[in-house]
């Protein structure tokens, strides 16, 4: 007896590998491999158990941890699932696609708005003075915002370097950028605990990874040890940037 396989069949298919890939890729970014891994071992046995050979007792068993098993993983990969989400909502092609049907036309971006902050981080970097600044774009970062200290003030250059001198009370936290207006500064952020971070790159590194992973936005780092600029976005690194590249990566964002 011949099995029917039709396209329906192959699209299927190739959506179940896409998920199971994804999830392999976000557990193992979020050092939740071994958790995926058991359930997916736990998902076999059920599988093997109950379908294959049928036993009824053990069967019952794993049906019952089956489907008590789906709230407990809800609650256990809670923020994996929201990442999840939002990478499927705020990603650059979904953005686009919305935008598009809805009419929409992306503003472009003046070189005075975002010069402020790249001749800001050029100087910080020169001098060695570490600095986190996160761009909010889709994603409100409100409750980021109360961990700190409200400024709501227009974007300079030299405001930007006032808040992370060595000596100001707020150099130690993050500024949060909303709008085209520094909201915040001193912000805490939440740190990263991807294994595949280099050790080279210190807790700013970690911090600005971390709200990259549950946001959208756009970080930059300016490294106190070495002066190197980075960006954080989408939980990527971009290393070393200079200032040309900065104006660009920041050109091509919402402001």
């Amino acid at each position: 007896m011949f099995i029917e396989f039709g396209i329906k069949d192959f699209i299927d298919i190739l959506l179940v590998a896409f998920l199971l890939y994804k999830s392999y890729k976000l557990m193992k970014e979020t050092g939740s491999l071994k958790i995926f891994i058991g359930v997916l071992i736990f998902l076999g046995l059920w599988v093997l158990v109950s379908q294959v050979l049928e036993m009824r007792l053990l069967g019952s068993i794993f049906d019952v941890l089956q489907s008590v098993g789906i709230l407990a993983l809800i609650v256990l990969f809670q923020d994996e699932i929201r990442r999840f989400l939002l990478n499927l909502g705020t990603h650059r092609r979904m953005s686009n696609l919305l935008k598009w049907l809805g009419g929409k036309k992306s503003e472009k971006v003046d070189r005075a708005d975002i010069m402020p902050l790249v001749m800001a981080c050029l100087n910080m970097s020169k001098q060695k003075v570490g600095a986190l600044i996160v761009i909010e774009q889709e994603v409100s970062l409100s409750e980021v915002v109360r961990t700190g200290d409200v400024i709501d003030a227009t974007i300079s250059q030299r405001l930007v370097e006032n808040i992370f001198f060595k000596n100001s009370p707020l150099h130690d936290g993050a500024m949060i950028v909303c709008r085209n207006r520094i909201k915040a500064a001193g912000c805490i952020l939440p740190v990263s605990h991807d294994l595949n971070i280099p050790r080279h790159l210190g807790l700013r590194h970690r911090a600005a990874l971390g709200i990259s992973q549950v946001s959208d936005a756009v970080v930059i780092i300016v490294s106190e040890q070495t002066g190197a600029i980075s960006t954080a976005h989408e939980g990527q690194f971009r290393l070393r940037l200079s200032a040309e590249e900065l104006e660009r990566e920041l050109a091509r964002i919402k402001w």
